[in-house]
């Protein structure tokens, strides 16, 4: 990235492929700000960052809760003036399916997946708009584009929305300097495939035909691709990384 000064927010960065995209982000110089709801986590990723040589902070955030969105991104402006990227990484795994789940079970699920991401997107969309400049990408997932192997309806359903939802909103600022993308991961080896059992995680193994899951440094290297000024002509895209699984 050109401008080594630049100013991240990654949510749920403090595990997985978000703490894997602060780390691309530290290796082109953009200063994070690490917001998940597990402070100690974020904390450590955070000086991890620092002893590379990079800088980054941990808020700790719950993106379910609108406040706890406009403290963090008040929080960031106030520290550094700007926010020029936005990663809406923040998710969790529902395997529960459409004939079992409750409606507390969907709803959190959404909170987190959907409505986390619209909020977050709206309220970094204000210091954007005001500078001309900004980069939102979206982290859906191969689930939200094929349907889904071994997950059930909530998660399919929130992260197809979120390709919808950055459709909407790269329309909606097209003109501004600011771009809006999705990176929809394929099964990539994090913290999250452990709610899989043995016999599924053979059957997604099965099913992708490189032949192995994703890397979470994979997925980073995209997201820091579409956060570059290289990227300035991409809007409303999904980028599929899955190892061949889905071929949208």
């Amino acid at each position: 990235m050109e401008n080594n000064r630049r100013v991240a927010i990654v949510t749920g960065g403090a595990k997985g492929i978000g703490r894997a995209i602060v780390a691309a982000f530290a290796g082109r110089g953009v200063v994070s700000v690490i917001a998940d709801i597990d402070l100690d986590a974020a904390e450590a990723a955070a000086r991890e960052v620092r002893r590379s040589g990079g800088e980054a902070i941990a808020v700790r955030a719950d993106v379910a809760c609108v406040d706890d969105i406009v403290r963090l991104v008040g929080e960031t402006v106030a520290r550094y003036g700007r926010i020029d990227i936005l990663v809406n990484n923040a998710g969790i795994l529902s395997n529960t399916p459409y004939d079992r789940i409750a409606e507390t079970e969907w709803d959190h699920v959404l909170d987190i997946n959907l409505k986390g991401a619209l909020f977050a997107s709206r309220e970094a969309l204000k210091p954007m708009l005001a500078q001309g400049w900004g980069r939102i990408v979206f982290i859906s997932s191969l689930a939200g584009r094929s349907g889904g192997v071994s997950v059930g309806p909530a998660y399919v359903a929130s992260k197809a929305a979120l390709v919808g939802l950055a459709r909407h909103l790269a329309k909606k600022v097209a003109r501004s300097g600011v771009t809006v993308n999705t990176v929809a991961p394929g099964t990539t080896e994090t913290d999250i495939i452990k709610g899989f059992t043995d016999d599924e995680m053979v059957a997604i193994n099965d099913a992708i035909p490189v032949g192995r899951l994703g890397k979470p440094e994979e997925i980073a290297e995209t997201v820091a691709f579409l956060a570059s000024d290289s990227a300035a002509f991409i809007t409303g895209a999904v980028i599929d990384v899955n190892g061949g699984m889905y071929m949208g």
